[in-house]
């Protein structure tokens, strides 16, 4: 059995071991795969694996040998998957195993943008600390986070584990589904809902009207949620003080992306998944799932 990987090495660069995988059939795996590439990469494949790669009804149709198609991810709104069930394609995904990285990741950005680490850091090995007459000095001032408000739009696993460790710092939470109006008008607001074709663009500038001025936006979510030429006019306006994201609508992005050259807005590449341990996990259900289809079970069956 053939079983083809179309962009493996964000998963695995090297550190990990596909070993679970190779050992249920004859694995191919590519570090990434473009377009015009894929069709014979698949060929003759009856599994096929992606993270990222645009699956297609008419990609599906050229590979009659396709039995199964396993996303390495939570999000697969880059396979058709009605397309799939109508051609008797299974297709599973990895379910909430980023959970505590992303909460992590989150939380990360926010007190990154509030005690302003890395700007500090930077300064005194600029040789900054050594020049200064004071014991102490700040190029940006601290911001406390007990008192302040969060509003969370999307309250799933990761939104709540979110919640839970903002309330261990002392912030209020407000949950957008329960408390719109407050949500929005948080100090910080931090998206953590899927990406659907109904909430594209869900942040857009009406949506960041009604947000409290000077309020931060956080997005680990995904980057179609945001307009994101809407957030970069707000950042260079002051109606927000500052936004983090790990997401943007088109990944790797384009050189004159709008929010690059903002110093008030913090863009970390799609990391906030990757620690180690989510990776491994990753492997793990990779197989599992696989496994779970050929015994004929339905483990993390998206198309049924």
């Amino acid at each position: 059995m053939k079983i083809v990987m179309l962009d493996g090495h964000t998963i695995n660069p090297g550190d990990l071991s596909w070993d679970a995988l190779s050992e249920i059939g004859e694995l191919e795996v590519y570090d990434a795969t473009e377009p015009d590439q894929m069709l014979s990469r698949i060929g003759d494949a009856e599994i096929l694996l992606t993270s990222k790669c645009l699956i297609t009804r008419d990609l599906m149709m050229k590979c009659p040998s396709l039995k199964y198609i396993g996303s390495m991810a939570t999000g697969y709104n880059n396979i058709d998957v009605d397309a799939a069930g109508e051609l008797g394609i299974a297709v599973t995904y990895i379910p909430a195993y980023s959970t505590d990285a992303v909460a992590q990741h989150t939380i990360a950005l926010i007190l990154e943008l509030c005690n302003h680490v890395g700007l500090h850091d930077t300064s005194v090995k600029k040789g900054d600390w050594h020049d200064c007459p004071y014991f102490c000095y700040w190029k940006e001032p601290l911001v406390l986070l007990k008192g302040k408000s969060l509003g969370i739009v999307g309250y799933g696993q990761i939104g709540r584990r979110v919640a839970e460790i903002a309330k261990a710092l002392g912030m209020e939470i407000h949950v957008y589904s329960k408390e719109p109006d407050a949500a929005v008008k948080s100090d910080f607001v931090t998206l953590h809902c899927p990406l659907t074709k109904e909430n594209a663009n869900f942040v857009n500038t009406e949506f960041i009207e009604r947000m409290k001025p000077g309020a931060v936006l956080i997005n680990t979510a995904r980057g179609g949620l945001v307009d994101e030429a809407a957030l970069a006019d707000a950042l260079k306006s002051g109606r927000l003080r500052a936004a983090a994201v790990d997401v943007l609508a088109q990944e790797p992005p384009s050189s004159d992306h709008p929010l690059i050259a903002l110093e008030n807005c913090i863009i970390t590449p799609h990391l906030a998944w990757t620690p180690t341990e989510m990776r491994q996990t990753i492997c793990r259900v990779l197989a599992d799932n696989l496994s779970s289809f050929l015994q004929g079970g339905t483990l993390n069956r998206v198309d049924l």
